[in-house]
């Protein structure tokens, strides 16, 4: 245990002390919260333009019912003649929409014409074609006599009521927030195991290239120094993204002060908007239960579970990166092997997004939530939708016993991989390593 806990002290100071290291933990917040401060300062400065658009409507069918917001300002143009008209939007206009006179208003269904020499947005185009089928369904009402006030007054908008058959309200939308918090966390682990366990397997290989590793395997065995690799480079993660938080905290803080930026930009004060609409329509008490029903999940439970399997997450894939690590003798030969190991991830995220999302409790999510591979991702999606304990117990022993049994099978290619040279490893090559 002594011999352990020293090789992960080497492992910790050797990588906090890279200098490569120490640059990306405090360089990486900055470039992160410059972004941010640059996005949000064009937002701003985007803010207060306006798009101007031409209309050329002679018979005067649409021109009426396009109004200008605080976006999108619309001139009307169609006392010139169209030429003109045309010249004079190239220069001073965004766009020019032409509106054709033609013998019946339901010519217009395929005539209507934007000119622009930038293609427009398709909310843009949406927005024309509904104010122009707005018009033609009016017109079409209005020829058979029916009255359009009517058909509105006719419409109905129903909402469907969610309850639980223990009598408590649900809300609408509740499974995207679930499936949001429990994607952000599994998509935390898959980005901490993919950025450190490459630099488990980079320094696997760095060692191995300088052959120091003939020197260090002479007094420790090849197991202790995997895990202490893997535990080490863990810690030094840990920090890194402990300090990530803490230092982008405080610059965020700073920029927003010093700037007087709006960080959010225009989104923030649409979500003010919103709330405020909310607040005048009676619908604040629906935002209100939302936030009762996120704090009703089980946010300790989610977060045990987060702990346990980022740890055995990262362990089961960090000593297949060690392993590979100390098969190759460069990083460009690792790419054959590195596939299998990113592929049960990639699926992880699969499933979760495409199948618990629809069908938490379904088999397929109920499956991947407990195969150890991508039970990491898909359980951690599935924990807010509600999951048996025994389910739960299962795949986390499974987790950590399919973890042993890996480092078993890893200690014995690293035990002889960290001492090949000049041999390009094939798939062939690691299994007789296994037999060994």
């Amino acid at each position: 245990m002594k011999t352990l806990s020293l090789i992960i002290k080497r492992e910790f100071i050797a990588k906090v002390r890279n200098k490569s290291f120490i640059v990306m933990t405090f360089l990486s917040p900055l470039l992160f919260v410059g972004m941010s401060v640059l996005i949000a300062y064009l937002a701003n400065m985007n803010k207060d333009s306006v798009t101007q658009i031409a209309i050329h409507d002679e018979a005067g069918y649409l021109k009426n019912n396009f109004k200008s917001n605080a976006f999108i300002h619309y001139t009307d143009l169609s006392a010139m003649p169209y030429q003109v008209a045309k010249d004079s939007v190239s220069k001073n206009y965004e766009g020019l929409l032409v509106v054709p006179k033609v013998d019946t208003i339901q010519e217009l269904k395929e005539k209507v014409e934007y000119i622009s020499d930038e293609s427009p947005s398709i909310e843009f185009i949406a927005t024309i074609e509904k104010i122009t089928d707005s018009v033609l369904t009016a017109n079409n009402l209005k020829q058979l006599n029916i009255d359009e006030k009517v058909i509105e007054a006719a419409k109905v908008n129903s909402s469907l009521k969610l309850s639980k058959f223990s009598g408590e309200e649900s809300l609408k939308g509740l499974n995207e927030i679930k499936i949001a918090i429990g994607g952000l966390m599994g998509y935390l682990i898959m980005m901490f195991i993919i950025i450190y366990g490459n630099f488990v397997m980079r320094s696997v290989i760095e060692e191995k290239t300088n052959r120091i590793i003939e020197i260090i395997i002479s007094s420790v065995k090849p197991f202790q120094l995997m895990m202490g690799k893997i535990i080490g480079n863990s810690f030094a993660g840990l920090l890194q993204f402990f300090i990530w938080v803490v230092v982008g905290l405080i610059l965020f803080l700073v920029a927003k002060s010093y700037f007087g930026l709006q960080m959010g930009g225009a989104n923030a004060e649409l979500a003010n908007q919103a709330i405020a609409s909310a607040q005048q329509s009676g619908k604040f008490e629906t935002l209100q239960l939302y936030m009762a029903e996120i704090l009703n999940l089980p946010l300790t439970l989610m977060i045990v579970s987060f702990v346990i399997y980022f740890i055995g997450g990262y362990f089961l894939y960090s000593s297949l990166y060690a392993a590979i690590g100390a098969a190759v003798d460069s990083e460009t030969d690792s790419q054959q092997f590195l596939l299998p190991i990113i592929m049960p991830l990639m699926l992880g995220v699969y499933i979760g997004f495409f199948t618990v999302i629809n069908d938490p409790h379904g088999t397929v999510a109920t499956v991947f939530s407990i195969i150890p591979f991508t039970s990491p991702i898909v359980m951690l999606m599935r924990i807010p939708f509600g999951v048996p304990i025994w389910q739960l117990v299962l795949s986390m022993l499974l987790l950590y016993a399919t973890f042993a049994l890996v480092v078993w099978f890893a200690s014995k290619i690293y035990r002889i991989g960290i001492l090949m040279y000049g041999k390009k490893t094939t798939w062939k090559e690691l299994y007789k390593w296994l037999k060994y």
